[in-house]
């Protein structure tokens, strides 16, 4: 392509991903935790974001609190905008890897469809992963918002794991089961994964 063909030539002058990674000594990598309402995501994931700061790491966590009330404020829960949700969650995680930041996004995301749509975005070399294996009978126990005695119920529709399918990750980077592990264990084989000691 020449110089008068590219139509966004700030890229060409804006720093490099590897400027912004030797600047904060670290590497960028997308955490993509998926499972059912109560498994653990976000708990996890904020455990370990308090470990890589004690740590001196920079960390971003994206989930549905914080997505939803902002940039997804728009979407519902159609089939369609559930996709265009992730697609917009892994556009906004990609800016994060590609600053050098490790990105954690914690979303149900139930289908391989959803996750590959994530993982092309952003990459498969950055792009981790990562199965909360939590059984649904321990994820119904902790449901605090009665979510899954409303979905059972009928009250609430097309709802992960009773009236909607979750496709189970077969290849994850790991899998943590919280209902075995303590939040500790599962942060630790975290760190080992991304191998920061």
């Amino acid at each position: 392509m020449s110089t008068q063909d590219n139509i966004y030539p700030i890229f060409d002058r804006m720093l490099s991903r590897h400027d912004k990674e030797q600047l904060l000594g670290q590497k960028g990598v997308m955490l993509w935790f998926t499972g059912l309402s109560g498994s653990g995501k976000s708990t996890v994931a904020i455990a370990l974001e308090r470990e890589l700061q004690k740590r001196g790491l920079l960390c971003r966590i994206l989930d549905g609190d914080n997505i939803r009330t902002g940039i997804n404020a728009n979407l519902g829960f159609s089939a369609d905008d559930r996709r265009e949700n992730i697609r917009r969650v892994a556009e906004v995680a990609k800016l994060f890897v590609d600053t050098g930041i490790i990105t954690i996004a914690a979303f149900v995301s139930p289908t391989e469809d959803l996750r590959n749509l994530a993982q092309h975005i952003i990459g498969k070399d950055d792009f981790k992963e990562i199965f909360i294996s939590t059984p649904i009978e321990e994820c119904e126990r902790r449901d605090v918002k009665g979510l899954y005695a409303r979905a059972r119920r009928g009250e609430v529709k097309n709802f992960t794991g009773i009236s909607a399918p979750f496709e189970a990750p077969q290849h994850p980077a790991l899998s943590l089961d919280t209902s075995k592990l303590s939040l500790e264990e599962s942060v630790a084989q975290l760190l080992q994964l991304l191998n920061i000691k």
